[in-house]
């Protein structure tokens, strides 16, 4: 199974020039004219294709991995999978829960939201825009999501999905059968080690700690999908954030690709 790299250079509905340079050989880039009013409305004329292209990859027999500036994304690859007739286990490496609604959210930011829209909690208007349905609570685990609001807490402990606050309880943990995707937002690493984050929240798992995890679910030889959630490039100045994410996505592909 080769892997296949899909590029979406933005943050919601704001291009990111400084993902672009990311691409690599044979690497895609999502990059269509985004249409509709409103934000909400050009994040699906973003999504839209994304999910088709990922559908794609899979039924060719390939493993699709997303890069892309904001885990909103994770909404077409969910909706991508869906289409391939593929209900995984997911995976979800977050320093924060991204389990927000309107009536949790103290911030107001459509980005804390996407793993509750995903399971058919608040907003729904961006799962409707792709075909997106419900994916199942039960199929989600959040780790290591340390930096929670109070209400988005409650929610996420009523939900249904597993929260495993520290991602070396991922090597214990009985994962279900069948295919795994694997959400990477590398702001889950200690900022100490990777600072370029819009939102970073002190303490987490270091690279290494992190890369242990990553070995050990790449050589369960399930993982289908893979979505990355990148750094602030203006913010990196060093190269640093960007090396290491990179690296880790590496490990988490079974290092057979070159960042």
């Amino acid at each position: 199974m080769e892997d296949r790299f899909l590029l979406t250079p933005y943050f919601l509905d704001e291009s990111v020039p400084g993902l672009a340079a990311l691409a690599a050989s044979g690497w895609q880039i999502n990059q269509p004219a985004l249409s509709g009013e409103g934000p909400q409305a050009r994040m699906i004329s973003l999504y839209r294709p994304l999910a088709a292209w990922l559908a794609g990859a899979l039924q060719a027999g390939h493993r699709p991995v997303s890069v892309a500036g904001d885990c909103c994304t994770t909404i077409g690859v969910l909706a991508g999978l869906q289409q391939a007739g593929v209900t995984p286990t997911l995976i979800w490496f977050d320093a924060h829960g991204d389990f927000n609604t309107w009536e949790t959210t103290p911030s107001g930011f459509l980005g804390g939201m996407p793993l509750a829209m995903a399971v058919g909690l608040g907003e729904q208007t961006l799962p409707e825009g792709v075909g997106l349905r419900p994916f199942p609570s039960t199929n989600v685990i959040l780790t290591d999501g340390r930096d929670l609001d109070p209400g988005e807490r409650t929610l996420v402990e009523q939900s249904g999905i597993t929260h495993l606050p520290d991602v070396n309880m991922l090597l214990d943990y009985p994962l279900p059968d069948g295919p795994l995707y694997v959400h990477f937002d590398t702001d889950v690493v200690d900022p100490a080690e990777v600072p370029a984050m819009n939102y970073p929240a002190p303490g987490g798992p270091t690279a290494d700690m992190l890369r242990r995890v990553f070995r050990y679910l790449a050589e369960t030889g399930r993982v289908t999908a893979v979505s990355l959630s990148a750094w602030n490039p203006e913010l990196d100045g060093d190269g640093r954030s960007q090396a290491i994410s990179m690296s880790l996505l590496q490990t988490l592909l079974g290092e057979r690709n070159e960042p």
